[in-house]
């Protein structure tokens, strides 16, 4: 059975940093393209970063790109976004996704077949 599992997420000041894991299991990380989508109240899902399988090519949208920063462990089956300079408009649920059969990273959402349950990240003063 294919899970993700999402942590890391919480409540920062605009202009900090977090950490965001996703443990995954059930299928081959290494040789998985993966990804970070987020998805904003009323709003629909948005592509954040991909990677390649086995470390890849790194991939970013233009409003992450510079701040944020994908990378696995395939040791681990662990995918990480690194998010820095956070801002109140990056307040989201993040979910990562697998494209399980896939060995390029995709920059659109719908290119992911398997989510996680996701987790939340608030940026507020």
């Amino acid at each position: 059975e294919v899970q993700l599992v999402e942590s890391g997420g919480g409540l920062v000041q605009p202009g900090g940093s977090l950490r965001l894991s996703c443990a995954a299991s059930g299928f081959s990380f290494g040789n998985t393209a993966m990804s970070w989508v987020r998805q904003a109240p009323g709003k629909g899902p948005e592509w954040v970063s991909a990677v390649g399988s086995g470390g890849g090519r790194t991939y970013y949208s233009d409003s992450v790109k510079g701040r944020f920063t994908i990378s696995g462990d395939t040791n681990e089956n662990t995918l990480y976004l690194q998010m820095n300079s956070l801002k109140p408009e990056d307040t989201a649920v993040y979910y990562c996704a697998a494209d399980i059969g896939g060995r390029f990273a995709k920059t659109y959402s719908s290119a992911y077949d398997y989510w996680g349950q996701g987790t939340q990240v608030t940026v507020s003063s």
